[in-house]
């Protein structure tokens, strides 16, 4: 019995020897192979690239992740004026509010806090690091009424489809103001908090009181009517406010918030009331009727647009107005808000008419392996002022779908801080020694192979400023700046960002630093 289980398993074990042997021999024949293959790295600089810059004079800026206000100057792109409309409405719990008897509104007051960091120094003191703010100069804010009317859904689509508002709608928007309700001069955004009296401060932001004459006839008095019903028929009713600002100079300032916060207890817009709880027969002029208080709270949050009045030199409005597509520039020029995208075509004309460019036709009959290639955009240091003004990221996507590339997906930096996300394939500026920018490089190894080896369309690429390379929300273009066919999108991080900058392009007078397609490959001897 114990013989006939282990002649079977002898067998079974001389079988796996043997097999292991056989295998080790031809392991070492593929080994041996390999070591005796030859290989060449090189690097090939020598694709066509041309490139090119385009403004945009219009673009989708509403459903913006944050917003922005002020004036910002920017030494090569001049003055850019923000303006804001907003609408107002309650919190769902507080539609139909009632405000009691005797009621008596005795303040109004609308605070926007800017981003800041909090650090508790002791229980009396709290210092703010704030962010996201743009120049020191004063600026001038007006605070209307707006009696125009911002839709959810697009009336030219039968309500089907989300209303679009873009940025060059200013003069559209102005037409409809109302009231002056409010004017703050000479206005600094700061790291000071807001004292509001010897023990309470707010974090550093815009506070301003507004009339309460105002807020008595649209809001107290409504009390009980269809106005206040529901928050539809309060934005019909009371359409927002429109902010208006102005720099006496060339100089100003800017910043940012998130219109869409509920969380922080005082943003938006709050009136401050007394009322008393009268029993019956008790008038509003008896004296030991107790008197209470009441918040009731505007928000923000439904929607916003920031409308932009550039003023552009002319020198730039020329070459962007008139770019040589067919060669490229020698200068490109790309600039966040309403501003300029730069454009990127690689390998050249299609001459034999097969719908793919010649240079890739070759490309693909080579069979290199492509080891990395690289995008190298250099500042021109001669155009830019150098240091904190200069964006930090650039971002690059195919301009057929408006999609990132294939290299964006692959980055495993993706999980990082904003500011160092996706650095390998979007790279943050290089700087000198001296802090001023000397170039960027962005990675596209995977996207060229996908053109080589997997018959990917080789669109056209835009580069643009973001001020956040992980958001991916795209905003559509007003200008078809690639033609009828292609709908531009910019990612939303764009409209938001005020900086620019000047690169090289790729007919640069300065040789060693023209754009060019640096592609690193190996090819089997």
């Amino acid at each position: 019995m114990h013989m006939k289980n282990i002649l079977p398993k002898l067998g079974a074990t001389l079988l796996v020897i043997v097999g292991l042997a056989s295998c080790e021999e031809e392991f070492s024949n593929i080994d041996t192979d390999i070591i005796e293959q030859t290989f060449e790295t090189e690097m090939d600089d020598s694709k066509s690239v041309i490139a090119y810059s385009k403004s945009f004079n219009g673009v989708q800026s509403n459903d913006l992740s944050n917003y922005q206000l002020g004036v910002y100057n920017d030494p090569v792109y001049g003055k850019s004026t923000v303006n804001l409309i907003s609408q107002l409405q309650f919190a769902n719990s507080q539609t139909s509010p009632t405000f009691g008897d005797c009621v008596v509104l005795d303040s109004v007051i609308l605070y926007l806090p800017f981003f800041s960091t909090a650090t508790v120094v002791s229980d009396e003191e709290t210092t703010y690091e704030v962010d996201s703010i743009y120049g020191s100069s004063p600026i001038n804010i007006e605070i209307f009424e707006s009696n125009y009317l911002l839709r959810t859904q697009d009336p030219n689509t039968g309500f089907e489809d989300r209303q679009i508002y873009y940025s060059n709608q200013q003069p559209e928007f102005e037409g409809f103001l109302g009231e002056l309700l409010a004017t703050v001069d000479d206005f600094v955004p700061t790291s000071d908090p807001v004292v509001l009296n010897d023990t309470v401060s707010l974090a550093p932001g815009l506070r301003v009181s507004l009339p309460v004459d105002f807020f008595q006839e649209k809001i107290i008095d409504n009390e009980g009517e269809p106005e206040l019903l529901n928050n539809n028929n309060f934005k019909e009713f009371f359409r927002g406010l429109y902010f208006r600002v102005n720099s006496p100079t060339d100089d100003g300032s800017l910043f940012m918030f998130d219109l869409a916060d509920t969380d922080d207890d005082e943003i938006g817009v709050k009136l401050y009331s007394s009322y008393k709880s009268l029993e019956d027969g008790e008038t509003c002029e008896t004296d030991d009727v107790e008197v209470l208080t009441e918040e009731t709270r505007l928000f923000f949050n439904a929607i916003s647009v920031n409308v932009f009045d550039n003023e552009t030199p002319q020198e730039i409005v020329d070459a962007t107005n008139n770019a040589n597509t067919t060669v490229g520039e020698e200068t490109l020029y790309v600039r966040g808000g309403e501003g300029i995208v730069t454009f990127i075509e690689l390998f050249g004309e299609d001459a034999d008419g097969d719908g793919v460019a010649d240079e890739l036709d070759e490309l693909r009959s080579e069979e290199w392996l492509i080891n990395e290639a690289n995008l190298v955009f250099y500042v021109d240091q001669d155009k830019v002022t150098g240091g904190d003004k200069e964006p930090e990221r650039l971002f690059l996507y195919e301009t057929a779908n408006n999609q990132v590339l294939a290299d964006y997906s692959l980055d495993l930096t993706s999980n990082q801080e904003a500011v160092n996300a996706v650095s390998e394939h979007l790279g943050r500026l290089e700087r000198g020694s001296d802090d001023n920018g000397e170039f960027y490089k962005i990675k596209i190894t995977n996207h060229l192979s996908n053109l080589i080896n997997r018959d990917s369309i080789n669109a056209p690429l835009a580069l643009v400023v973001s001020q956040n390379v992980s958001q991916l929300d795209f905003k559509e273009v007003e200008d078809q700046l690639l033609g009828d066919d292609n709908e531009l999108e910019v990612p939303g991080p764009t409209v938001i960002s005020p900086e620019g900058t000047v690169l090289h392009g790729n007919r640069s007078s300065n040789v060693e630093k023209r754009l060019k397609l640096q592609i690193f490959f190996t090819k089997p001897e």
